[in-house]
């Protein structure tokens, strides 16, 4: 189970938190069969209030009090995974892992993921913490990564592999690009929206997502689905963030996990969403 304590935003600075507390609260050992993370980064006082150092980012004071402030609204005692939501141009590793060690010695947090780090900040993160005697380091990162956006490869992944961090990708299916956004407009007559109308208004795109959803047709699968699968194909990716909001389509994701892709289809998916290559070889000689 994953969140940010500034999910809800705006006025609702924390309601995700808050939720995901109150079915902690109903009991019968929800807790316990739960691997939580939440993350910190973003500031959570009011849109009309100045922001002041420490009202946010990655300073050990912020850190030590965002954690107090989570574990309040998810009303438990302890979190698995507390991630830093970005990178941080203003705080040394050294002052952020002397806080979590603090936090870790105090039982707050198990362990420490990042998110929306560039590979050189994982590598510089888990370095400055091999230094430092008895700190973990990063155990995770939260990129973006799916089959329309795969630069995560190039240097995120890698970096990742190497320090032994588990790959969790966000925003597996694009925003709907990938969930069969054609399809549904032709059944359904639902319209594409957000991210996928502003994607699909770029005439490649959508033959770019139009070739895929043929492709899947042709093997009988489902693209979200199969969007899902292929990232748990992928080396490093441990499982990918889905937000499903009907019961349905976490019916759909569950499917994915069962699903097995053909190397023919792999091939023609990479034909259609080719990736950047290994690094440095996909910028460099």
């Amino acid at each position: 189970m994953e969140t940010a304590n500034v999910y809800g935003w705006s006025e609702n600075k924390g309601r995700t938190e808050k939720i995901i507390g109150n079915w902690f609260a109903k009991g019968g050992d929800r807790r316990d069969k739960v691997v939580l993370a939440t993350k910190v980064y973003g500031n959570m006082v009011p849109d009309d209030t100045p922001v002041w150092p420490n009202h946010d980012k990655l300073s050990a004071l912020n850190i030590r009090r965002a954690v107090d402030a989570s574990l309040k609204r998810l009303q438990t005692d302890y979190i698995d995974v507390y991630q830093f939501h970005h990178i941080d141009r203003s705080t040394p590793f050294e002052e952020i892992w002397q806080a979590v060690d603090v936090l870790i010695q105090q039982g707050k947090i198990l362990y420490v993921g990042s998110s929306n780090f560039p590979g050189y900040k994982i590598a510089q993160a888990n370095e400055i913490a091999a230094r430092r005697s008895g700190t973990i380091g990063l155990v995770s990162e939260q990129c973006l990564y799916n089959l329309a956006e795969r630069r995560a490869e190039m240097e995120v992944i890698p970096a990742a592999q190497d320090y032994g961090l588990g790959v969790i990708p966000w925003s597996p299916l694009h925003g709907g690009l990938l969930g069969g956004v054609l399809k549904k407009e032709v059944e359904g007559g639902r319209r594409a929206s957000g991210r996928s109308a502003e994607a699909l208004a770029n005439t490649s795109v959508r033959s770019q997502v139009q070739a895929y959803e043929d492709l899947l047709d042709k093997h009988g699968l489902e693209p979200g689905e199969a969007a899902l699968a292929w990232l748990l194909t992928r080396p490093g990716v441990t499982g990918p963030i889905v937000g499903p909001r009907t019961a349905e389509q976490l019916d759909s994701a569950l499917r994915a996990v069962e699903l097995e892709l053909s190397q023919e289809l792999l091939d023609g998916l990479d034909e259609i969403f080719p990736g950047p290559g290994p690094s440095p070889e996909a910028f460099a000689w």
